[in-house]
């Protein structure tokens, strides 16, 4: 069976690649030799599937179902293995093996068409707060997770060339480097953290009924995880006359819910929102912009 990416893969990874990246050449034949290194069966690709990631459904030798994912080195693979063992399926997808052959992750089969963003909303946010609260533990001795502190400066040079390109957005970039200055500058308990945790990360399972995939593990303050999580369904949010007033309602319940501060889960709320609006806008993807930045104004 060939394993080709899907097309939301190819898409995404074109916007975001490097120049003379070859990786989605060379995935078809790096899955075959996965799945062959490891004695797997194929059932199918995972379509639409992600936009990081390809995802095949395979079962093990043994007749066990489960999930290899190949993802491309810049999206630090190592780092989500070292994440999953940590958990050791507290909260998250097992992992079944370490992938030290070849980087691939061999992975626990959940229900990859159900996600807790199938739910109501009010439900939804709160099987995915449960979730999230799983996953925040002390991370590991000597770990190589990148920080926040790290991640979002990475972010802030970025923004700064989005607002110089675009005078327009200025204001929000500076508003949203400015709630990180401040932010960094006040001390907060350092836990493991997803990274881009949202409900969509959310799948039903047999072991647990919620269990979280794909991270993209940073270590720091466990507002900037949720902060994620507040702008989901943000298109929904939009439409609505009174939007504004929702995602301060939002902000409140989700800080008393999982103990974070409200003041740091806004202003990390804010921040990431305006990353995720200037960096649309540098790929080509205006009307996820304009949403993503209308949102941010409200806070």
């Amino acid at each position: 069976m060939a394993l080709e990416p899907p097309p939301r893969l190819v898409r995404a990874l074109g916007e975001t690649a490097p120049a003379g990246d070859d990786w989605l050449a060379r995935l078809p034949a790096a899955a075959e030799e996965a799945v062959a290194r490891r004695g797997l069966t194929v059932e199918r690709v995972q379509v639409p599937g992600g936009r990081s990631s390809l995802v095949v459904l395979v079962r093990r030798p043994d007749g066990t179902p489960a999930v290899l994912k190949l993802v491309p080195p810049r999206s630090r693979p190592e780092s989500e293995r070292a994440a999953l063992a940590h958990w050791a399926g507290r909260g998250a997808v097992q992992l079944l093996d370490d992938g030290a052959q070849d980087g691939a992750l061999l992975l626990e089969r959940l229900h990859p068409d159900v996600s807790v963003r199938s739910l109501p909303e009010a439900k939804a946010l709160l099987e995915a707060a449960g979730t999230l609260r799983r996953l925040w533990v002390e991370p590991p001795a000597g770990h190589v997770f990148e920080t926040v502190a790290e991640r979002t400066g990475r972010q802030a040079a970025a923004m700064r060339a989005g607002a110089e390109a675009d005078p327009e957005v200025a204001p929000l970039v500076e508003a949203a480097l400015a709630a990180r200055e401040e932010l960094l500058a006040a001390p907060s308990e350092d836990r493991l953290l997803h990274g881009t945790f949202r409900q969509s990360k959310v799948l039903s399972g047999e072991r647990m009924p919620w269990l979280a995939v794909g991270p993209d593990p940073v270590v720091g303050d466990s507002a900037f995880d949720l902060a994620r999580l507040v702008r989901d369904r943000v298109e929904d949010l939009i439409a609505q006359s009174g939007g504004p007033a929702t995602t301060r309602r939002r902000i409140k319940r989700l800080a008393e819910s999982l103990e974070v501060d409200q003041d740091r889960l806004r202003g990390w709320t804010l921040f990431r929102a305006v990353e995720s609006g200037v960096r649309a806008l540098r790929v080509g993807r205006p009307g996820d912009a304009e949403l993503l930045l209308e949102f941010a104004g409200w806070l």
